[in-house]
């Protein structure tokens, strides 16, 4: 379970795989590395970068503590299997085996793992916010735990999509039923793939669905980057009731003094990861694995306020001119979340479930916090395939539910079409929180867009086709995994006439 040094090749291998799924292309695509590092280069205002404090072990043992609570306390899974499969972004498989085997306290719901300085990081089980990592050396929160109770009735009595009671009929006429088999089969072969979840709907109608071992219809699974898109989805709902406007200058306090450069970076250049904020990620081209601990991941583990610290980034770039997949853009629109929910008097950590979850069904999503209670659903969600699908429909349905407009007309398009500043890199490959198919990376329609995360988890709307896909996996299998994805798709393709 702890491994050793003789998988370090192994880990490079999944984790640089696993990246490149999350950003669905590779860096080499389109225009040349250095080309693209050339432009951004010429584009770049001086200011200076300080790289994250702390010690870069124990904030891998701090995501690794987090990510074993989860597994445990939230999805139920085993934890020597968690601690072999799970989680491998925030807590690199080789860097396990440099600490103690994780303390599993089921009583006091927590986790701990003790470094060889003695020092322990600790992820503790809050029950409605899932398992926040508690800052090095504290035993406390900075915030007060929230029960979120969902208004909806049991999801056994009620009809799909807004509860689980499933059509008893044959499959729709139109549907090669033959050929939708072959894709569910081939979701899940081979078995190293490890597929947890596949779902499939067509006109908002499950038609197929196959779980993994230890897997059902109500296992919340990491879900990692597919966040992101919850994080756009409740943006687009505070936009539909008039808050906000895709055009506005984001107002976040920090940027608010006279002359600060920043007040020029829109609600939409945050929504496009084109803030042109100064931080560093490993999907970033020019990124060097041997440099310091990337801002994109200790937004994750630091324990700190992610939203502060997001927001104290300097420029590196005009906004909208160069995009790039940093988590400082999702955690700012986060920020402007919580602002807008509270200015009105509402109580923030039930807003997703009030706002968005219940009005179409969702019952299983959890969104985790940092230690100051923000959600950090720009990675740390998890929620079943089924529920994932729901929230794909929404979007396939132009963000209109039940003949309720949850999303304000034109979002949809919005998220769904190339952002002008990756376009410009010559990636066009990202919308609003979601990703574009645009460069042919999946066997789709390029006009198909996605919920994508770590380890190869998917949710894909295919307007042309009607379908809503759903892929989850256990993040050891990704490489493998995302092979079988795709060989899927493809059969999808065959089984659903456009």
């Amino acid at each position: 379970m702890r491994g050793n040094r003789s998988i370090r090749p192994l880990w490079i291998g999944l984790l640089a795989f696993a990246l490149a799924a999350t950003a669905a292309a590779s860096q080499q695509q389109g225009p040349a590395k250095e080309a693209l590092i050339a432009r951004a280069k010429s584009l770049e205002i001086s200011t200076p970068y300080l790289p994250p404090p702390g010690d870069p072990q124990e904030h891998h043992t701090a995501g690794f503590a987090k990510i074993m609570c989860s597994a445990v306390f939230v999805s139920g899974l085993d934890p020597a299997f968690a601690a072999e499969n799970l989680g491998y972004f925030v807590s690199p498989y080789a860097e396990r085996a440099k600490v103690g085997t994780p303390e599993i306290d089921r009583a006091g719901r927590t986790v701990r793992i003790t470094l060889p300085n003695g020092v322990t990081r600790t992820a503790r089980y809050l029950g409605s916010q899932g398992c926040v990592t508690l800052p090095t050396g504290q035993t406390t929160l900075h915030f007060d735990p929230v029960i979120v109770n969902s208004q909806l009735p049991d999801p056994s009595t009620q009809a799909w999509p807004m509860g689980d009671v499933l059509l008893k009929d044959p499959r729709p006429a139109g549907v090669d039923a033959g050929k939708l088999q072959q894709a569910v089969d081939a979701a899940f072969e081979p078995a190293e793939g490890m597929t947890a979840a596949f779902v499939v709907t067509w006109k908002g109608r499950l038609i197929a669905e196959r779980y993994g071992e230890g897997v059902t219809a109500s296992t919340p699974l990491e879900s990692w980057s597919m966040g992101k898109s919850v994080i756009a989805t409740l943006m687009g709902i505070l936009i539909q009731q008039g808050v906000y406007s895709l055009s506005q200058p984001a107002p976040i306090p920090e940027w608010q003094n006279d002359g600060d450069p920043r007040t020029g970076i829109r609600i939409a250049d945050l929504l496009q990861m084109s803030s042109g904020l100064r931080s560093r990620a490993p999907q970033d081209p020019d990124h060097d694995a041997t440099g310091p601990y990337t801002d994109h991941v200790y937004l994750y583990t630091g324990g700190v306020n992610a939203f502060h610290y997001a927001a104290t980034r300097p420029v590196q770039w005009p906004p909208g001119k160069v995009g790039r997949y940093r988590n400082v853009d999702p955690v700012l629109i986060g920020y402007l979340i919580r602002l807008a929910v509270e200015k009105r008097g509402e109580e923030y950590l039930s807003f997703p479930q009030r706002a968005l979850l219940d009005r179409i069904g969702i019952r299983t999503m959890v969104l985790e916090t940092d230690p100051y209670g923000n959600f950090l659903t720009q990675g740390y969600d998890l929620a079943s395939a089924r529920d994932w699908a729901r929230l794909g429909n929404l979007y396939l349905q132009d963000g209109v539910w039940n003949g309720e407009r949850i999303l304000p007309e034109g979002y949809v398009n919005f998220v769904s079409t190339v952002a002008p500043a990756w376009k410009a890199d010559g990636r066009p490959i990202y919308g609003g929180f979601f990703w574009v198919n645009s460069d042919g990376t999946y066997p789709v329609p390029r006009q198909a867009y996605y919920m994508a995360g770590a380890g190869e988890q998917v949710t894909f709307i295919l307007p042309a086709h009607e379908l809503v896909v759903v892929r989850m996996g256990h993040y050891k299998g990704a490489r493998i995994g995302a092979q079988s994805f795709r060989r899927a798709l493809a059969l999808l393709m065959e089984a659903v006439p456009e």
